[in-house]
C-alpha cells in the first residue's frame, strides 16, 4: 500500500467534490465507523481535524462512507486510542504516536522527538523521503496504518509556577510533559508526567504538578493553562512539529474499497496542510492575549537547551543498540534531517531572521 499514490494520482479538487459522488455512489457499499481521538472536543483544533476529514469523506461518497468522531473519554481514555484500534474495538483512531513509545520507541519517529524536524521537514521525510513507507511498515505488527491529518508546527515550552534560569532549577520538577521529552527531562532531575489534555489543569491547579505543556497559545488559552501558572517558556525543543494521525485498524482499512481509500487518504493530506494553516492563523492572536492578561514569556537558556540535546543524542544512541526498528527509521530521519538542516539554514533560516530583525526594529 503507498499513500502516495492515493494522493498523486487524483486531484484533491477532483476525489472531494461532492459533485462527482453519486455516479460511483451507487455501487458502493454504506461503510460506518467509528473514531476515537485523543483530545477532547473542546479543543476544535485538532479534533476539528477529525471532524473536516470525515465531513469530506462523507460529501464525497455521497454519505455512504461515514465517520463519526467521538472524543477522548467518550469511547475510550485518550492515551488508549492505540490499543483501541489495534484490538478492532474501534475502525479508526486520531492521535499522536509519540502517546506510545514506553510500548517501543520507534512509535515518536511518527510524530517527533525532541530536537528533531519541523513542519514541513516533517512532511517532506514522510511523503517524499520514505519515512511514510517505513513507518507504516513498522505499525504493520500494531494491526494499524498510519495517515497525518494535522500539524501543529513548533510548539511552546509551557507553564511554570516559577522561572527556570538553569539546570539545576528543573531537578525534582514535577513536569506535565508528552512523548519522548520525558525521557530526555528525567536524566536531568525531572518527574515527568504524562497526562491527558483534560487532567492538565486540575492538576496544575492543585499543586499535583509544577509545570506544564501542551501545544500552544491557542489550545493552551482553550485549556486556562495561563490561569494557574504564568510563565511561559519557548521553545518546545521536543517538538519542532508534532504530527498527529488518523490510525484506521489496518483490517478494516484493507476490508476498504480502493475508491474510498483514495478518498480518506486524500482528506487526510488536505487535511495535513488546512489544519496547520489553522495553527498559524489563531496562535498569533491568542499569544497576544495571553501576554496582555498577564503571562510573561521566557526563553531556555542556551545551558539547558545543549545538556538536553546531548541527553537526547544519548538516548537515541541507546535505542538503536536495543530497538532494530528504531534504529533502522532513526538512521533514516536523522540522515534527512542533517541534510534538510543545511538547506533551511540557507534559505528560510537566512530570511526568517533577516525579518525578525527588521520588524523588531521597526517597532522601537
Amino acid at each position: 500500500m503507498r499513500r502516495r499514490d492515493f494522493v498523486q494520482g487524483t486531484g484533491l479538487a477532483g476525489i472531494l467534490a461532492a459533485g462527482a459522488a453519486p455516479a460511483f455512489a451507487q455501487s458502493q457499499p454504506e461503510v460506518k465507523w467509528r473514531l476515537a481521538s485523543s483530545y477532547p472536543k473542546s479543543l476544535d483544533t485538532l479534533v476539528g481535524a477529525a471532524e473536516n476529514i470525515a465531513k469530506r469523506v462523507s460529501d464525497a461518497t455521497d454519505g455512504r462512507f461515514q465517520i463519526r468522531v467521538f472524543g477522548a473519554g467518550e469511547l475510550v481514555p485518550g492515551l488508549q486510542v492505540l490499543d483501541a484500534v489495534q484490538a478492532g474495538s474501534v475502525d479508526c483512531g486520531q492521535t499522536i504516536t509519540y502517546y506510545y513509545f514506553g510500548k517501543n520507541p520507534t512509535f515518536a519517529l511518527g510524530a517527533i522527538i525532541p530536537f528533531g524536524m519541523n513542519t514541513r521537514q516533517h512532511n517532506a521525510w514522510w511523503y517524499q523521503g520514505g519515512g511514510g513507507e517505513m513507518f507504516n511498515e513498522f505499525l504493520k505488527g500494531y494491526n494499524c496504518v498510519a495517515f497525518p491529518c494535522l500539524n501543529t508546527t513548533t510548539q511552546m515550552g509551557g507553564w511554570f509556577r516559577k522561572e527556570i534560569k538553569t539546570v539545576a532549577d528543573l531537578k525534582g520538577l514535577k513536569f506535565r510533559v508528552g512523548g519522548v521529552a520525558g525521557a530526555v527531562l528525567e536524566r536531568i532531575g525531572v518527574i515527568p508526567q504524562q497526562i491527558a489534555a483534560g487532567d492538565i489543569y486540575p492538576a496544575l491547579e492543585k499543586g499535583t504538578i509544577d509545570a506544564a505543556e501542551w501545544v500552544g497559545p491557542y489550545d493552551d488559552e482553550k485549556l486556562g493553562l495561563h490561569k494557574v501558572a504564568k510563565f511561559y517558556y519557548t521553545p518546545g525543543w521536543w517538538e519542532g512539529n508534532a504530527a498527529s494521525i488518523l490510525l484506521p485498524n489496518l483490517k478494516a482499512w484493507e476490508a476498504l474499497p480502493k475508491d474510498y481509500q483514495a478518498i480518506f487518504a486524500a482528506a487526510c493530506a488536505e487535511s495535513n496542510t488546512v489544519a496547520t494553516a489553522r495553527y498559524d492563523h489563531v496562535n498569533p492572536p491568542a499569544m497576544k492575549r495571553l501576554i496582555a492578561g498577564g503571562a510573561q514569556l521566557r526563553r531556555f537558556s542556551n545551558e539547558i537547551m545543549d545538556v538536553c540535546y546531548k541527553e537526547a543524542q544519548t538516548l537515541y544512541a541507546e535505542w538503536s543498540a536495543k530497538y532494530p526498528d528504531f534504529k533502522r527509521i532513526y538512521a533514516s530521519y536523522a540522515a534527512y534531517l542533517d541534510e534538510q538542516i543545511d538547506w533551511f539554514g540557507v534559505a528560510d533560516g537566512t530570511f526568517d531572521n533577516y525579518m525578525a530583525r527588521i520588524k523588531r526594529n521597526a517597532r522601537r
